[in-house]
Formats: C-alpha cells, structure tokens, sequence
C-alpha cells in the first residue's frame, strides 16, 4: 500500500493525475473548476443532461463561479462533463459531491450517495482515491460506502483509499470560498489520511487539517451546522420574546456584541434556509436513536427555527388588523425569495413556508426577487415581478430576504405598511413610523 499511495501522491503533485466529481452542483461544480484551474485534467459526472450540457458549453450556472473561468477551462480542454460513468475508469481520484436531503419524517436519504458510489464502485481500480463530501451522519463513509466499494475484490487500505472531506460552501460569501476555507479530512486509514490531504494540498490555498478516522470529519461538519442551528434558535426565540415585550431584538444583539469576548453575535430570521443548517442536525438526531439518546436542544430548536414562518405570517396578520385591514383578500408584497440575501439560491427558503401560510389565510400574494425570475413550488410556477410595479398597491411590504440592490428608503417612502424581517430597514431615515420589524 505504501507504492501505491507513494504514486498516487507524486501523480498528484506533478499535476499528472487525472482527477473526477461526482455531482455539479453548488458543491461539486466549484471543486471541479478548482481542481482544473490547478492544473489538473477533470471530469465531471452527472446525471442531470442539462448541468452536464452547460459545463461542456462553457455555460456557468453557479453563482460563485468566475463565468470567465469556466469558459476558459473548457476551451482549454482542462474540464469536461459526462453522464456516461465509464469514464471513471480514467480518473485516479473522485470526489462524490452529490445532496442528502431528508425524507418526509425528517430522516436522512441517503440514496444519492449509495448510487454515486454504486456507480464508481463499477469502475474502481487499484490505487485509485474515493472522497466522500456529501454532509451525512458519523459512519456513513465507513459503514455504507466502504463495503459498497469492496463488494467488487479490491480491500480500502490495501488497493484503494477512501476518505471523508466535508463540503464547506457559504453560497455569496464575498471572502470565503472553495480556494480559501479550511479543509478537514479523515481517512479510513493514516495512508487514505494521507493521500486525501496530499489531494487537496495540491488544489486549495488553505490550511488543510487531518483528523484520526472519517467519522471525526463527518461529526465535526454536523456540530459546525447545528451550533449555527441552535444559535440561530436562541436568536429566534428572543426575538418571539421581544416582540411580545416590546423591545427590539435588534438593538439588544447589538448592544450584547460589544462585549469582547463570551458572545457572538447570530440574527434572528423567517425561518432558516440552504442545504446545510435547517437538515444537518436532523442527521445526528437520527443516528443519536441508535445509541439511544435523544437530542433534546438540536430538535428543540429546529421546532424554534420551523415555527418562524408562522410567526411571521401571525405578526403581518396583527399589523393588518391594526389597518382595518383582513389578511384574507390582502395584497402581500414578499420583496425576496431567495435563503439569503444577494444569492439565486431557493433551497429550504422560509419565504416558501411564508407563502403556504399567506395562502392558506386567503393573501394575494406577489414576490419580488432580482436573482431569481421565476421558480416552481407546490405545483405551481410563480414569476417574480418588480416592486416597483406593484408596491403602490400592496396593502402591506414584507422583506423576506434583504438583498443589497433594494432601494428601501423608496420602498419604505411607498409602502403602506413595511414588515421588517432582517433589519434591512436600519439605515433608513425617514417614515419609520411605517416601519415593523421581526
């Protein structure tokens, strides 16, 4: 095993490695650009003709991709895209890239990874490096894909490696990106460890961080999103709290943040969105029954975050009431669609949990999203207008995501009544009698 990892490691170093990744989406299409840009030949696979269709044309669908770059990845020969898996064969490393949703009930699906790795197991080849970055419970790698890929002969630790690296991907972060945020990888062996670092060493200008086993590195991902998760329920409860007190939340957090040290400052919101802190900790939930202890505070304050939406819709109701004005029949005006702000990205977005609930109370509802033109939920296609065009005759203004390019002292100058639910209004100076925040 050591040649193998020996050749493996000067393969990477000299560039001379071919290298693939399993899913091109927010996770896997970066990495892959990433990875050509430093140097290397790569191959994407997906089972989405479209996404494959793109890469090929040089076509970005990523916000946080160069669109430059792609295309010039391409033309250079550097990047590719597939559904045909064959190719796996070809490659000397792959990462899997692919999501892990939750079903119904809350528990995780994790069949896009047993599929993906099905599908390279098909082709996996002595000395060849598999890393898992999909975000999952502790064990997954060495209990679901290990014995998936040795179904075939070959033996991890002996004739191929395999390790876990988590995907750290903040969609919009103007600083932190694929290139430059910290890595944690943990292999099945210190020779998986070993290889696995050398890979991403060779690709990324950050501090690569090597832990004993992969189920550090997949428990270290789950706390990383579910300290975000209970923090932001802490934040969502004082400020349901607040409300009925009579104190602004966001005054309060601003003075708590001065203090040096023992604080950190988290937000409260509509709901929490992305692919990472509203489902990760439902992961751990999940596996902790098997050991059988139940996670009170992470499901406590997934109830909190849940109950955001709602209370939002409740509070817009109130404000109405206040105007003699009924929900039912009300022109709502959602100005953001998107998680957060100054992003294209819908995923678990509480603005569509708003929506159900301003539905069900009889709202006419419009929604104004700059990055987003339309998108599709509960069956239907809805197409994001221009506030401008219809702010003048909504009967209440709710910001449900505070994109930078909103001009609020216009909106709030025009609207009837403003609904306030990230603090975007801060800096406005006049008519804050029209102004209610979360």
């Amino acid at each position: 095993m050591s040649q193998l990892k020996d050749e493996l490691i000067e393969k990477l170093e000299n560039r001379k490695a071919k290298l693939g990744v399993v899913g091109l989406g927010y996770v896997g299409l970066p990495l892959a650009v990433e990875k050509a840009k430093a140097g290397y030949q790569v191959i994407g696979f997906d089972v989405q003709d479209k996404k494959v269709k793109s890469v090929n044309e040089g076509v970005n669908y990523i916000g946080d991709i160069v669109d430059s770059d792609l295309e010039r990845l391409v033309k250079e020969g550097k990047l590719k895209a597939t559904t045909d898996f064959s190719f796996v064969k070809d490659v000397d490393a792959v990462s899997i890239c692919v999501p892990t949703p939750l079903d119904l009930y809350k528990q995780p699906d994790i069949s896009y990874v047993v599929n993906s790795t099905k599908s390279v197991a098909k082709y996996l080849h002595r000395g060849m490096l598999v890393v898992l970055e999909s975000t999952t419970y502790p064990g997954t790698t060495e209990e679901v894909l290990k014995p998936i890929l040795e179904e075939g002969g070959l033996k991890c630790g002996k004739d191929f490696f395999l390790a876990f690296s988590p995907e750290r991907v903040d969609p919009g972060n103007k600083y932190y990106k694929t290139k430059n945020t910290p890595k944690v990888v943990g292999g099945c062996t210190p020779e998986c460890t070993d290889v696995a670092a050398a890979l991403y060493r060779n690709i990324l200008e950050s501090e690569i961080y090597t832990v004993s086993c992969p189920a550090v590195a997949e428990m270290e991902k789950i706390l990383e999103n579910t300290f975000r998760n209970i923090n932001i329920g802490l934040a969502n409860e004082m400020a349901v709290l607040c409300k009925r007190m009579g104190i602004d939340i966001w005054e309060v957090i601003d003075a708590a943040k001065t203090k040096p040290y023992g604080f950190m400052a988290f937000y409260p919101g509509p709901g929490l969105g992305g692919h990472c802190i509203p489902l990760d900790p439902f992961y751990l939930s999940w596996k902790a029954k098997e050991y059988d202890y139940h996670t009170k505070l992470i499901e406590t304050s997934g109830e909190i975050n849940d109950f955001m939406p709602e209370f939002v819709v409740d509070n817009a109701m109130k404000l109405l009431n206040e105007h003699k004005k009924a929900m039912n029949g009300a022109k709502v005006l959602l100005l953001g669609a998107a998680y957060k702000k100054d992003i294209d990205d819908l995923r678990e977005s509480p603005v569509l949990k708003i929506m159900d609930h301003l539905k069900k109370n009889g709202a006419e509802i419009f929604v104004d999203d700059p990055f987003i033109p339309e998108f599709k939920h509960g069956g239907k296609v809805y197409k994001t207008i221009n506030w401008k065009d219809e702010i003048d005759d909504s009967d209440i203004v709710i910001i449900t995501t505070d994109h930078s390019c909103y001009d609020y002292e216009t909106i709030v100058d025009r609207a009837k009544i403003v609904y306030d639910t990230r603090n975007a209004t801060k800096d406005v100076k006049n008519n804050r009698d029209k102004i209610h925040k979360l």
